[in-house]
């Protein structure tokens, strides 16, 4: 078979001239086909989304934390000594005897002479939240 000119769309599989159903232009007056440089902008989306997964990551690992912390708290009182119901909106206060066992108690740190390990608030979800002592 004969070759055709390159400003000749004829392909040679069908054996048929298809320029009309090409999804680019074949003219030769058509505009030129550049590939665009997507370099720049691939960079500034990798950095976009690293910065975002970064920032969702310590978010998530900020959440965790927190868990935790209310998971060791709720675990220390749960496992001290006390022979009472605490009510939920009020601040307890945990010691620790001489014998290293740990007991529960509503009498402050300062109208006594245990060793204190912190107050704790008992909150609504039933979570125990260390209280800052000023």
């Amino acid at each position: 078979m004969k070759k055709k000119p390159d400003n000749v769309v004829f392909n040679e599989q069908t054996n048929r001239y298809d320029a009309a159903l090409k999804p680019y232009a074949t003219s030769v007056g058509a505009p030129v086909i550049t590939s665009t440089d997507s370099i720049a902008w691939k960079n500034i989306s990798v950095q976009k989304v690293n910065h975002r997964l970064k920032t969702r990551y310590l978010e998530l690992k900020e959440a965790y934390d927190e868990m935790m912390r209310e998971y060791r708290y709720s675990e220390l009182i749960y496992n001290a000594k006390f022979s009472f119901e605490p009510i939920m909106g009020q601040v307890y206060h945990l010691y620790q005897r001489d014998n290293e066992e740990s007991f529960l108690s509503l009498i402050a740190p300062d109208q006594c002479n245990f060793k204190s390990l912190g107050s704790y608030y008992l909150n609504a979800e039933q979570i125990w939240e260390k209280v800052n002592e000023i």
